[in-house]
């Protein structure tokens, strides 16, 4: 795909983003979130699985504290990490065209991407992993800062509600689910990310043996601090976990940054 083509697709991408704040893809319950299907072609969606590397691969981490995150994530150190089917999703998903309308449909200005992939890249969970209810870090070390957006997009055909792994969106403490998104092929999830803002997948998963959850995810950030109603600690933090009694894994609600 040459530039121009690659432009092109920003822009309708983008287009459907904007397209949320008018119909009922846009919730502000529990928190802002919106959700759109078929994001991608579907010949696009279909390479971007495609060319999720082999778990056996060195770029990945797995994460194994159980009952709280197991999972596998990329170790993306730069873009120069995203493998070559990937890399163009990346680059529309990090464009000006594409934060500038996030930050018109969730009025957040002046969103930026994290060029160091703290995090973002890569999802792969197994049969029998989780991700507990939890809400997310707030700073990002290598810039300095803030938190405010995640986006999922789901890559998983054939999903049936016997699987599990539906994203669920908890209330502003994290004790009761409002909404569940199943993780269907090609549906897009962007959502607020801030102290209030539980969500998880707390169920072991139930995936067919030789099929596991994939996704991609990204985060974005801003200079400016998070509204003062979005907070509830100071100081930065991890993620912080219903089963840990919203704390991170060490038993913190904060920690050492740079």
């Amino acid at each position: 795909m040459k530039q121009k083509q690659l432009n092109e697709l920003a822009n309708e991408l983008s287009n459907k983003v904007l397209k949320t704040v008018n119909n009922s893809t846009f919730s502000e319950s529990p928190f802002k979130h919106c959700v759109i299907d078929d994001f991608f072609d579907n010949s696009i969606a279909t390479k971007l699985l495609e060319s999720f590397p082999p778990l056996e691969d060195e770029i990945w981490e797995k994460t194994n504290d159980k009952d709280i995150e197991v999972k596998y994530r990329t170790n993306f150190q730069s873009e120069f990490d995203v493998p070559d089917g990937l890399i163009k999703a990346f680059r529309i998903f990090n464009s000006s065209t594409f934060l500038k309308a996030i930050s018109k449909v969730f009025g957040i200005p002046k969103l930026l991407p994290d060029p160091f992939y703290s995090g973002g890249g890569l999802n792969v969970t197994e049969k029998g992993g989780l991700l507990d209810v939890h809400v997310d870090g707030n700073y990002h070390d290598a810039s300095g800062l803030n938190r405010r957006v995640n986006v999922i997009l789901y890559l998983n055909p054939g999903w049936e509600k016997g699987w599990g792994g539906e994203f669920g969106l908890y209330n502003d403490d994290g004790t009761e689910l409002i909404k569940k998104v199943e993780p269907i092929f090609n549906r897009l999830v962007v959502f607020d990310t801030h102290d209030k803002s539980f969500h998880g997948l707390p169920e072991p998963l139930n995936f067919p043996d030789g099929k596991n959850r994939k996704s991609i995810i990204l985060y974005y950030y801003t200079k400016e601090a998070r509204p003062s109603d979005q907070n509830i600690y100071k100081d930065p933090h991890s993620a912080l976990w219903v089963k840990k009694n919203v704390t991170d894994k060490k038993g913190n609600t904060s920690r050492d940054f740079s």
